[in-house]
């Protein structure tokens, strides 16, 4: 058995048609050099094929042909391997895109219903309150009312190759072989009347039938009749395709069916035929926004065309898990990220599975016994969202999160607490007092309502068969409870509880009871005139506190009814908060991140220290992240937004100033102006964050003046306000465009944009060295640090798409090249030409790269060396943070400034004497010893007096200090 790999440092790679297998190969030296020990792919199976992120998987069997094939990826792997690095490959086990025909077991599903060997495959409601829906699949793939796109005439059945298929705009839909009948009956009459009774092909044509018929009904699930139908079907379907290759006279009567069949435009009883065909199918066709009350299959949060899949059963999770198993068996793939773990029935029991898997695979047979079992031989991260104080279970086996807990603490570092709140009470007195757990609240109650609905409909039928199950809860309404479900849904506190399937009342988790003991506190605050009894009930449901008398077969009912409420917290809160609240509430946008408190939106220094601490003694391995490709906006932007909590006088007194020159740009749309307070809030915070450190040319400027339309197009359809994407409100859209377009246009506001770049200098060289120091940070803090493609230079990029764009990786390659030979050369010549040039980002790869170096070489130090605090001493004291890693006779101290903007003007570097008597008190072992700086090559000599920061600090504002001696 191989020892379990541990990175160092992991660097994402976004691929795609930009970025295959053979480029990321291409890469795989510059990554080495740069100090990254792990590569950290983005989903390699068949996605469809214009997939821009790769989490639409069609096909778990193969790798997706867009990025190369499987022996590319091995090359990848192999090349890897030589230079000692790993690979973390990121699975989706939770849906797949069902939106392309090359998905066969959906494929299978639309032709077969339950009876197809898939059925179970997904997560479908075969049995649903609408009885028009039972044993079928709801298809919300409509662009208009059913009746009118059929009688448009753009729905035709079509025969190609022994089978039927619907054709619509692209899609190709199976026709069940058993509704063939409907074609195929009226062309055999039409051959026996122009061949005779006695022609071959007529008889094989009415043969065909006969075996038609006597095909299993779509309803039939016992395997063995499963297993005929499908053997039957193809035959059926050989047989069909012999016949209309041999008889020209079949296939014209089949197309003369056909053409009669799909009807005349114009005419609307001659698509009676087509639609009773249609009706015949294991499928119904509908309108796209009948999803959001009606759908009948579990999708990922409210997208259609991604459906869910069961990997909790074990053919699924087999085939899922089919080639990423195989690759960790060749000991090409070394890690896994798991992506949206909160979806699935059971994430403590997939991760177990998913450990025995990796160890079987790694050992070519079964897997260890004991405790070594429970631990995978690779290392496995997940996407998991902590909120607040929450903690990740520590029964999971896996080595911990992708990040957001760090990215959020991290980002807090760097917003000063009183200026957020400065900012916060003049954005209120704008905007109005709305506070964000308000604005939260209302966002889910919206969720549930338009895009959701369905799942809470189906949840809340659940529901009610549990309370008809005895005779305390019977007298609740469907109605109420539904109500009352949606209250706790929305008052949930975090993404969910991991209630298992065999905990009892006694045995579930003291974290999941105070979780819900706080969802049933505020829904009982929020709903004064609800009786507190319908809580209370759903609570105990939840809490296994089942009455005397609940059979088995109800105790299974009520804890499916747990595993899907549980199922449906997380994209309640993905889309009440990430997707609608961080848009609607922006007092200091760079706070609105995923898995993010904006009413926190600051953290001290000694909380930083205390869950660094927490996190190297609980999950030593986990990430740190701080740009991912599904950050709101990249680390550099957030980190020269967070530089307004630093100037908020000045930014709330521009955005007055700014907002009144840019009146005349607004338009008035349904009596309001467009845009509105809030919008242009958001547009002047996202300016300050991504505006170009370089001068615009006229194509540039055309760039981002297109990248900000889209991206305030995209923010104001996520807040759901004015416009949205079920709703498009084309007059506010255009106004809204119209509006940044005119005031990024310097033939048009040029007092604007000159009055902007003012401000703008105050803020962007704070902002840089904020992002220097993050970087730092991250590195140096317990866990394993991770980078976002493109990440090691400064990368103004805002939310996808805008983050998923091509890297230039050669202007990365040549500048690591010219740093190295620079640091070299003439040490201190280049730190100055770095801190005078900050915004060509080369100081954040010199200290990114010496940092990484350091890190891999000293590997033991961060992973195992004690965490201690440091406190600065001084009237500055605020503006520093600093903390060593000790281990034996081993140590380093690291040391970031922040608050740049406070620290010193925007002209002068934030360094030697800009520190004036601030400094280090060092003690124990730390103290009396001989330091090199890491990043600066320089020797520091400690003695009995504190360690000054104006030297330590002269060239650069941070520090990596190793102690020689």
């Amino acid at each position: 058995m191989r020892a379990h790999r541990i990175p160092t440092a992991t660097y994402r790679l976004q691929l795609g048609s930009d970025l295959d297998f053979a480029g990321a190969l291409a890469l795989v030296d510059y990554l080495d050099l740069l100090g990254v020990s792990d590569l950290y792919l983005s989903p390699v199976l068949a996605a469809r094929p214009d997939s821009t992120h790769g989490y639409d998987v069609v096909d778990h069997s193969r790798v997706s042909p867009t990025l190369g094939t499987l022996d590319d990826l091995r090359a990848l792997g192999q090349r890897l391997r030589e230079r000692g690095m790993g690979m973390i490959v990121d699975i989706v086990p939770n849906h797949m895109c069902v939106a392309d025909p090359q998905n066969r077991w959906w494929a299978d599903v639309l032709e077969n219903g339950p009876s197809s060997p898939y059925s179970r495959f997904f997560d479908i409601d075969w049995a649903p309150p609408k009885s028009d829906l039972a044993a079928k699949v709801l298809l919300p793939v409509l662009g208009d009312q059913y009746g009118r796109v059929l009688e448009s005439g753009d729905m035709r059945v079509v025969y190609a190759g022994g089978a039927f298929s619907v054709h619509l705009h692209g899609m190709e839909l199976p026709i069940a072989p058993r509704t063939w009948t409907h074609v195929l009956e009226p062309v055999a009459d039409a051959l026996r009347a122009r061949l005779g009774e006695e022609d071959p092909a007529a008889g094989e044509l009415l043969s065909v039938l006969v075996a038609i018929g006597h095909l299993p009904p779509r309803g039939e699930t016992d395997p063995v009749r499963v297993r005929e139908r499908q053997r039957e079907k193809e035959i059926v379907k050989r047989r069909l395709a012999a016949l209309v290759e041999g008889s020209p006279a079949a296939e014209e009567a089949i197309a003369a069916q056909l053409a009669k069949l799909n009807g005349q435009k114009g005419d609307p009883r001659s698509f009676d035929a087509l639609e009773a065909l249609l009706a015949d199918q294991a499928y119904r066709l509908s309108f796209w926004r009948v999803a959001c009350d009606e759908i009948n299959y579990r999708r990922f949060f409210d997208i259609n065309e991604l459906a869910a899949i069961r990997v909790e059963e074990p053919r699924v999770f087999a085939a899922v898990h089919e080639v990423a198993l195989a690759l960790i068996g060749e000991g090409i793939v070394t890690g896994l990220r798991i992506d949206h773990v909160d979806g699935l029935a059971s994430p403590e029991r997939y991760l177990q599975e998913l450990a025995r898997a990796c160890h079987a695979a790694l050992s070519g047979g079964e897997p260890p016994a004991g405790a070594e079992a429970a631990r995978p031989p690779v290392h496995v991260t997940v996407e998991k969202i902590l909120l607040g104080a929450e903690k990740l279970p520590d029964t999971w086996p896996i080595a911990g999160t992708t990040g957001y807990d760090f990215l959020n603490a991290l980002n807090g570092l760097f917003v000063d607490p009183r200026g957020a709140l400065s900012l916060l009470r003049g954005y209120e007195a704008d905007i109005g007092h709305r506070s964000f757990a308000d604005v939260a609240y209302q966002c889910k109650k919206l969720i549930l309502k338009v895009s959701l609905s369905s799942e809470l409909t189906m949840l809340a039928r659940r529901l009610d068969r549990v309370s008809e199950q005895h005779r305390y809860s019977r007298d609740f309404t469907l109605n109420s409870l539904q109500e009352a479900l949606a209250e706790l849904l929305a008052c949930f506190p975090v993404y969910r509880t991991y209630i298992r399937d065999e905990d009892t009342a006694g045995t579930i988790g003291g974290a999941d009871r105070g979780h819900l003991a706080l969802a049933v506190r505020e829904a009982k605050r929020r709903n004064p005139a609800v009786s507190e009894s319908i809580f209370d009930f759903i609570a105990a449901v939840l809490l296994a506190a089942e009455p005397d008398g609940i059979g088995e077969a109800d105790l299974a009912e009520r804890r499916e009814f747990t595993n899907r409420f549980q199922q449906l917290t997380a994209p309640v809160m993905a889309k009440g908060v990430e997707d609608t609240a961080f848009y609607r509430h922006t007092p200091l946008a760079s706070v609105n991140e995923v898995g993010g408190d904006p009413e926190r939106p600051s953290i001290t220094v000694t909380d930083f220290h205390r869950m660094n601490a927490l996190r190297l003694k609980e999950w030593p391995h986990t990430q740190n992240a701080t740009s991912t490709h599904d950050t709101k906006r990249s680390e550099d932007v957030r980190a020269r937004i967070n530089v307004l909590s630093e100037l908020p006088s000045e930014w709330l007194s521009a955005v007055t100033r700014w907002r009144g020159m840019n009146a005349r740009l607004r338009a008035d749309v349904d009596g309001a102006p467009a845009p509105g307070p809030t919008d242009e809030h958001l547009f002047y915070q996202t300016l300050a964050g991504a505006w170009p450190s370089e001068t615009m040319t006229a194509d540039s400027r055309a760039r981002f003046t297109e990248r900000m339309t889209r991206y305030m197009e995209k923010a104001a359809r996520e807040a759901k306000v004015r416009t949205s994407w079920i709703r498009p409100n084309e007059p506010f859209d255009r106004a809204l465009a119209t509006f940044v377009s005119r005031a990024l246009d310097p033939a048009e506001s040029a007092d604007f944009l000159q009055d902007f770049a003012s401000f703008h200098a105050k803020i962007e060289r704070p902002g840089l060295f904020a992002s220097v120091s993050q970087a730092l940070l991250k590195i140096v803090s317990p866990g394993v640090p991770d980078f976002y493609q493109g990440t090691e230079l400064h990368k103004l990029s805002l939310v996808d798409p805008d983050n998923r764009g091509p890297v230039d990786f050669d202007r990365r390659r040549a500048l690591l090249g010219e740093i190295r030979r620079d640091a070299e050369r003439d040490m201190p010549s280049f730190l100055r030409s770095a801190v005078l040039g900050l915004p060509d980002g080369r100081l954040k790869l010199h200290v990114v790269h010496r940092a990484l170096l350091f890190r891999k070489r000293r590997r033991d130090l961060f992973e195992w060396g004690d965490y201690v605090p440091v406190a600065p001493e001084g009237d500055l004291a605020h503006h520093a943070v600093a903390f060593a890693r000790v281990s034996g006779d081993a140590a380093l101290i690291a040391i970031a400034g922040r608050f740049f903007a406070s620290l010193a003007p925007p002209d002068r570097a934030p360094t030697g004497s800009a520190w004036r008597d601030t400094r280090l008190l060092l003690e124990g072992k730390l103290a009396g010893a001989t330091y090199c700086d890491v990043l600066t090559g320089e020797t520091i000599e400690t003695g009995k007096d504190p360690l000054r920061l104006d030297a330590v600090l002269r060239h650069l504002p941070v520090a990596l200090l190793e102690r020689l001696s």
